[in-house]
């Protein structure tokens, strides 16, 4: 595992844009890349689960971005999205297998 990834790789990740994960950024303070000498972003795997978190909430779950920064305040939910992602392969592998019967 790498310790850092370029904002292409995590948007690649996410499936989401580049400019989204810089609106991100200035949306949700927490959320704090660092970047080389040349200003480029680098994110840490700390920085990819918060922005999963923040995928989940805004893209899966429809919060809107307050009530998302309102959940990563009162609530600690790493373990379901961690729940969340291996249910998510698991789908897909059932549904790959039962494509193959």
């Amino acid at each position: 595992m790498k310790l850092y990834y370029s904002i292409s790789e995590v948007a690649e990740m996410l499936g989401v844009s580049q400019s989204l994960l810089r609106y991100w950024e200035t949306e949700f303070s927490e959320l704090k890349p660092s970047k080389n000498a040349r200003g480029v972003r680098m994110y840490r795997q700390e920085d990819i689960e918060l922005l999963r978190r923040i995928h989940h909430l805004t893209k899966e779950r429809g919060l809107t971005l307050e009530g998302t920064r309102e959940q990563l305040r009162n609530s600690d939910d790493t373990d379901n999205l961690q729940v969340i992602d291996t249910l998510k392969e698991l789908r897909a592998f059932l549904v790959d297998l039962k494509s193959q019967i």
